[in-house]
């Protein structure tokens, strides 16, 4: 008959023959309590001042960790390092963080922390790939910064007078000129600031991102509600309206050498007296072909700022949805504030502790003969968690 094999002793076993150890070189009358050294006052109170949980204001709540965090980083603690050889899990970024029973606290050797790199340059690293939420961003992004530089130049050079007859757009329409150049300028500085976001893997960037896109959105409908409102409501009643009362005669004088005409209706009507316009000019009215220029030109206005819109609203929407997931990390990896370890929370815990093991070897003590104290493990305090969106004590915040 083979011998059973030995187990080896357990936790349990070993405390409990450390405890007989002690407790056979004692008397059993000067067996006394523990007193407690975590509390002021604590070593003159009696069994039963045991500290009430529920009306405490420290947090209790520290038993409970979420599945998805890894172990609390406690000062005096540290990871034991395993022997065994091979890759282990991460405890932050990479796409396997994804997997099951995977931690999501950072570490030292992320590979993705905001963009901070705290690997060695003399470690060798992993060859790192774009998640699927990263390449999105940075499609939408560059077609925000290639419709906002396009637009920038067209501005500037609608400015600096080099197009055909962008003297007039300068004159007829100074305002909607304006307010395009205001949204190339933004769109530009929006764009950078994506690329910052994206580059570095920033989710503050990226938030900042977002919301100037609602922004720039507000400037690119304004010169098309603009345009589409002048040339869709009695257009020819307001360019009589500008001709009489809002360009003046150097106004009027520019707008006759671009269309190469004298006067709203003939050079004795409103006319500015130039090398070309005067009172027997040959050349017709302006009003004719001001029209038709100011008809043109505010259709194509419109019509490329409406055209901008649905792209604008997709970049909105992609920078909503995946701002948030540049990396596989879900926020900046951090144990939410609720669920961390204080001082005082950790003192009551172990006075409470302290105080019920000084009973229960209180009461043994006392009996006849020696008895050995069954080991007992921490006590487990009911209380809840507190909910999401409240403070440590239970608070709505």
């Amino acid at each position: 008959m083979s011998a059973r094999p030995r187990r080896p002793p357990s936790l349990s076993s070993s405390v409990a023959s450390s405890q007989q150890h002690i407790l056979l070189q004692r008397q059993p009358d000067m067996l006394e309590p523990p007193n407690v050294p975590f509390l002021p006052n604590a070593a003159a109170r009696p069994v039963s001042d045991i500290p009430s949980v529920v009306s405490s204001t420290a947090s209790l709540s520290v038993n409970y960790v979420p599945n998805k965090f890894s172990l609390i980083a406690s000062p005096g603690l540290q990871k034991r390092r395993s022997t065994v050889k091979g890759p282990s899990g991460k405890t932050g970024g990479g796409r396997e963080a994804f997997r099951s029973n995977e931690a999501r606290m950072p570490d030292a050797n992320d590979d993705d922390y905001d963009g901070v790199d705290n690997i060695k340059l003399s470690q060798m690293r992993p060859k790192l790939r774009w998640n699927r939420f990263k390449w999105i961003l940075f499609i939408s992004n560059f077609v925000v910064s290639v419709y906002s530089l396009v637009c920038l130049i067209f501005c500037i050079l609608t400015w600096l007078n080099v197009w055909h007859h962008a003297d007039i757009v300068r004159v007829g329409n100074k305002t909607e000129l304006a307010i395009s150049t205001i949204a190339a300028i933004i769109g530009v500085v929006t764009s950078l600031l994506g690329w910052a976001g994206i580059l570095l893997n920033n989710r503050g960037f990226l938030a900042v991102y977002t919301f100037l896109l609602w922004v720039l959105f507000a400037f690119i409908c304004a010169p098309g509600y603009i345009t589409y409102k002048k040339r869709t409501f009695n257009l020819e009643g307001k360019i009589n309206a500008q001709w009489s009362r809002d360009l003046g005669m150097n106004g009027r004088a520019r707008i006759q050498n671009q269309l190469h005409c004298c006067g709203y209706y003939s050079p004795f009507v409103e006319a500015s007296v130039t090398n070309t316009c005067y009172a027997r000019s040959v050349l017709p009215g302006c009003k004719n072909p001001y029209l038709k220029f100011e008809r043109m030109a505010l259709g194509r206005w419109y019509a490329v700022a409406f055209g901008l819109v649905p792209v604008q609203l997709l970049a909105i929407l992609a920078a909503l949805l995946c701002s948030n997931h540049v990396t596989y990390r879900w926020g900046k990896g951090m144990m939410p504030k609720a669920y961390r370890l204080d001082m005082s929370s950790m003192a009551l815990i172990i006075d409470n502790y302290a105080n019920q093991l000084a009973d229960r070897l209180g009461r043994h003590g006392s009996s006849s003969g020696l008895s050995i104290p069954p080991v007992y493990s921490a006590p487990v305090l009911n209380v809840a968690a507190p909910a999401y969106g409240s403070d440590d004590y239970g608070r709505k915040m």
